[in-house]
């Protein structure tokens, strides 16, 4: 009998998560397929997988293709109408996948149901309550780091810009309308970019209070402020915008997006990681005029304006949201 949900776990040497990772999915009170990507680990994931969970599905490649990569092995291997993309650095709640699945089924214009992401070490602290991106370039995770008892006056089901991927249910039928994880961008910002798309053809992305997944974080990267990770975040950013807003948007965000992107520098300056993020937005320029790069832009289409007035409205209120916290 086919499952209605498939989850695919994209892990480099993450070893040290993944174990409990996969006991808290099998644990679920929602009968699902489990996948794991590898993405070419030397710590022993692979042989861990193997011999520790003979029922879950393995992909194995030589080395690390990126996050969009693995993920996209998963999903095509899979045939079930739900996709829930999980980080290997977490641990699901019983009863989460069944939460997500209900509130996806009531709307089949939902693209994505994101988990509530808590702080693993400290389960009163909100990791991620959905990404928002505003006008100035900048996305950000909602509740990040706030009290997660702030969240319990918020309806179950709350309207977010896009599901953060590491914890967020997807729906199949979706996704390949609009195309699946764009591989173009390796790792960060690729769920920004997919919900942005869904968002654009009229779809949208929520947080769902109630399904809760505990979060270490940077469990790949190790940080969150490092070389890797400003620069690529820096390069897709620039890309995102590219592919995302047809010219008139851009010109409409420009006033916003320059002191966006000069803030961001003098940041990362002060961090001592300034270098890092100029060469990110010059090789995200440089990425823009390749052939894939054009490939995946989205041609404006004028039946799409009232959706597009609607996007450019709210990254207007994400950047005040983003102000007043």
């Amino acid at each position: 009998m086919q499952k209605a949900v498939t989850v695919v776990i994209p892990n480099w040497n993450g070893i040290r998560y993944l174990e409990n990772c996969l006991k808290s999915v099998l644990a679920s009170d929602t009968e699902a397929e489990i996948i794991v990507v590898d993405n070419g680990s030397t710590d022993g994931s692979e042989e861990l997988v193997r011999k520790e969970f003979p029922s879950v599905k393995l992909v194995c490649f030589p080395e690390n293709k990126g996050f969009s990569a693995a993920v996209n092995a998963g999903i095509a291997l899979s045939e079930a109408p739900y996709i829930f993309l999980l980080n290997n650095d977490t641990l699901v709640r019983p009863d989460t996948i069944r939460r997500l699945l209900k509130e996806m089924r009531k709307n089949p214009r939902t693209f994505s149901c994101q988990a509530l992401m808590l702080r693993m070490s400290d389960e009163k602290r909100v990791d991620s309550a959905g990404d928002f991106y505003c006008a100035a370039g900048w996305a950000f995770a909602l509740g990040k780091d706030r009290d997660a008892a702030d969240f319990e006056r918020y309806t179950s089901r709350r309207r977010i810009f896009s599901s953060c991927a590491g914890a967020a249910l997807y729906s199949r039928k979706i996704l390949d309308e609009i195309g699946w994880f764009d591989e173009g961008h390796f790792a960060y910002l690729e769920d920004v970019d997919i919900g942005y798309r869904a968002r654009i053809r009229g779809y949208e992305n929520y947080v769902i209070k109630d399904a809760v997944v505990l979060h270490e974080g940077s469990a790949s990267s190790g940080s969150r402020y490092n070389d890797f990770k400003v620069r690529l975040s820096a390069r897709n950013n620039i890309y995102l915008i590219y592919k995302n807003m047809p010219a008139f948007q851009i010109l409409l965000n420009l006033p916003f997006l320059i002191p966006g992107f000069l803030i961001k520098t003098f940041f990362f300056i002060r961090k001592g990681l300034g270098g890092s993020y100029l060469k990110g937005l010059r090789e995200g320029f440089a990425l823009c005029f390749t052939k894939g790069g054009r490939r995946h832009k989205i041609r404006f289409r004028k039946e799409r304006l009232k959706t597009y007035a609607a996007i450019q409205l709210m990254l207007y209120l994400n950047l005040i949201r983003f102000l007043a916290a």
